[in-house]
């Protein structure tokens, strides 16, 4: 037998979860959505046990997400291998089947998890609908210029392509991260804080939109000191209070 590497046999599955952030426009407090095996059973898995969590455990888990990530970017869906994000973790692979029993299902996990992990300063719950909505979309630009979903991107959209399971787990998670704003929106509209008027749901698609077009059709990343700039040109005007 080999040396046992960090990991190996640890209960790497069950490691508590911050609040749901706005990675990609989510929030505190808001509920998982998506489809299919990766957010349905894996989110089972993946709940909090009570009492305290093992250091270790905790540094093995967020490795483990962080290279399927990795691995997804460089390599994309299909040649995706659980055997390579073991090797970029530096754990045994029977520790990550013993918790994800596929890539769809780590796949999966590794998003929701990090998703909650890149915005918990937001603070959603201060200032008017349109202060949130631009801290929202500014934070989706500065997720989308360089983090672990960045790079993650591109291939997810080319597998939602070709792959049904992983289509319906894409499509479920951005609704799901989506909703938040279209929330702070709809209650704009109904404060009288935005016009009457105005879809919610289209105004978010709108928001969003510029961002990743220009991460994934254009040469340069949408910048996000330009969010202001953005929901001037989307929700008009602020209205007089």
């Amino acid at each position: 037998m080999g040396p046992r590497r960090e990991g190996d046999g640890a209960d790497v599955g069950h490691v508590g979860h911050g609040p749901r952030a706005a990675g990609f426009g989510g929030a505190d407090g808001q509920k998982r959505g998506g489809p299919s095996s990766a957010s349905g059973h894996a989110g089972d898995r993946l709940r909090p046990r009570t009492g305290r969590v093992d250091p270790r455990i905790a540094r093995s888990r967020e490795r483990i997400l962080r290279a399927a990530l990795a691995e997804l970017g460089e390599a994309g869906y299909g040649a995706f291998a659980i055997e390579s994000v073991a090797a970029r973790a530096g754990v045994g692979k029977s520790t990550i089947y013993r918790h994800w029993p596929d890539k769809l299902a780590l796949i999966g996990a590794a998003f929701h998890t990090l998703h909650e992990e890149l915005g918990p300063g937001l603070d959603l719950g201060r200032g008017t609908a349109r202060a949130r909505a631009a801290r929202i979309v500014g934070h989706v630009a500065e997720v989308v210029v360089s983090s672990a979903f960045s790079r993650a991107i591109p291939a997810m959209v080319d597998a939602a392509e070709r792959d049904t399971g992983l289509r319906a787990f894409h499509h479920g998670f951005q609704q799901s991260a989506r909703q938040p704003l279209v929330d702070i929106l709809a209650e704009g509209v109904c404060s009288g804080e935005l016009a009457p008027d105005l879809d919610p749901e289209l105004a978010a698609f709108a928001l969003l939109g510029p961002v990743f077009f220009c991460r994934l059709m254009t040469g340069a990343p949408f910048p996000p000191d330009r969010a202001g700039e953005l929901l001037a040109m989307v929700l008009g005007p602020a209205r007089p209070g």
